[in-house]
């Protein structure tokens, strides 16, 4: 593609778009294990992979470091696969389109990839460069870090042999992040009789699109519009108002980011079309006003549509809706010790209807581990009022801030000698691998830090060019000042 040879710096911005061209979908990254693998072989650098597709690649300290301790840089290889529903892209075989947007690099109609893509292409720059001041240091490339953090989960103790970890998976320039939040996952199951479509009925497909989604954890702070929770209000009230029976409904995709998009089909009686659609143009100005600073461009809309052959039977139609929209969402408490922070939030993330089978995802997250069991079991409660089958995941822990970390007062010094200015030092609401990682290694002194990124997890992902180099510069001068043994 070459469309981003004229950025600097030239080595991570050229191993971004490489990586780019490869598709790596979670629980899929095959042609990106064969990628690192490859580069190892091509640098001479010792090159190991274990069971579950983790890699981790290895260069000695540059001439005079020898006696630094041994760091870690670490990022993983998967990608939150979205993309706009009008557009065509095959996640599995091909690569992603790349745009420059003024000062931002964006894909066209996808995520872009950039997490964490550009933590992965850092890495490979290091070991690839020939004039970099380092101790020793290990290239740590973790798989489906997007799905269930199972490459981190998977890691074996002697793996690594590292005691300082850079987490090069954060979204802005300007913030060190020191501990993170823990998160699980609710599934939920409805088994439902299918019916002949209703007699004196015609269909409509309601659509909820425009909204911007996002990182669930992230950006669950934003007051964003959740699809799900705005198509199902509106399905609730006409399920009284109107008599609707619904044959369809769907939206989401991942557990981790806020649905943009969903979907139903459903059966109207033809003597209360007029009123119903006149229902949903209102119900549209209604969320439009809503959501008018957070979600300015979501659009509620019906049209007819081809009757289907089948509808679910009302009983577990009426038990879904007032499951759904019992169900909590968003941010649920702050944080009484770190100004800003979200605490505990839980996200409504999947719908999906297949064969007699609904099926619903929500996931939960926070820093406090009775908290995020809490509401856990919240949601939970929401659907067993429905006698419906929820499970909960085993989920994953949190990374607790350590203020008095080495490694973070190295990077502290280093940030305001490179970049002239104080750092915010955060922790953060979404799941970094960092909380896995310190479980497996308890010794490990880590820190996270990244370049700007905005919308990640929603097709408007995005890559602020000029943090790039900020960042690069930043790790450069980390390496250089990583302590003794």
């Amino acid at each position: 593609m070459a469309i981003l040879k004229n950025l600097q710096p030239e080595k991570v911005w050229n191993y971004f778009e490489e990586i780019c061209n490869i598709p790596r979908p979670s629980k899929k990254e095959g042609k990106i294990i064969s990628y690192l693998l490859e580069f190892g072989k091509k640098f001479n650098l010792e090159t190991k992979k274990d069971d579950a597709g983790n890699v981790v690649i290895r260069k000695p300290a540059s001439k005079g470091k020898e006696n630094y301790k041994t760091v870690v840089l670490q990022s993983h290889v998967d990608m939150v696969c979205e993309k706009n529903s009008n557009v065509q892209h095959n996640f599995e075989t091909d690569p992603i389109v790349l745009h420059i947007d003024g000062e931002w690099l964006k894909a066209k109609g996808t995520t872009l990839g950039a997490d964490n893509g550009i933590g992965v292409a850092a890495s490979l720059a290091v070991l690839a460069s020939n004039d970099i001041e380092h101790g020793p240091i290990e290239c740590l490339f973790t798989v489906d870090e997007e799905t269930g953090l199972t490459g981190a989960f998977s890691l074996k103790p002697d793996f690594l042999k590292g005691t300082i970890l850079l987490n090069l998976d954060s979204e802005d320039e300007d913030q060190i992040f020191i501990g993170c939040a823990g998160g699980k996952q609710t599934s939920v199951k409805m088994n439902y009789s299918k019916e002949p479509f209703p007699l004196g009925c015609i269909a409509f497909n309601i659509s909820v699109t425009g909204l911007q989604g996002g990182h669930s954890g992230g950006d669950i702070h934003l007051g964003r519009g959740n699809s799900i929770k705005i198509l199902n209000r509106l399905l609730w009230n006409a399920s009284n108002l109107h008599k609707i029976r619904i044959s369809n409904i769907e939206g989401g995709n991942l557990h981790n980011a806020i649905p943009r998009e969903a979907f139903a089909i459903i059966a109207v009686p033809e003597n209360e079309k007029n009123k119903f659609t006149e229902y949903v143009t209102k119900y549209n100005k209604i969320i439009k006003d809503e959501f008018s600073v957070t979600d300015s461009k979501v659009e509620v809309s019906c049209i007819s549509c081809n009757n289907p052959a089948q509808v679910i039977d009302l009983k577990t139609q009426n038990n879904l809706l007032n499951s759904l929209y019992a169900c909590p969402n968003g941010v649920i408490a702050m944080s009484a010790d770190i100004p800003g922070l979200v605490e505990t939030s839980t996200n409504l993330a999947i719908v999906k209807i297949s064969d007699g089978e609904i099926k619903i995802v929500a996931s939960q997250r926070s820093s406090v581990e009775s908290s995020k069991q809490n509401i856990a079991d919240m949601v939970e409660s929401a659907f067993r009022l429905s006698n419906a089958k929820v499970e909960q995941g085993e989920g994953y822990p949190g990374w607790k801030p350590n203020t008095k970390s080495e490694i973070l007062n190295v990077t502290k010094t280093s940030f305001k000698k490179v970049l002239k200015y104080e750092p915010k030092i955060l922790a953060i609401h979404a799941g970094l691998e960092c909380g896995v990682i310190g479980e497996k290694y308890p010794s490990m002194d880590m820190i996270s830090f990244g370049p700007t990124m905005r919308d990640v997890h929603s097709p408007d992902e995005k890559l602020e060019i000029k943090s790039v180099n900020n960042f690069w510069v930043l790790l450069l001068e980390v390496l250089k000042n990583i302590p003794v043994k």
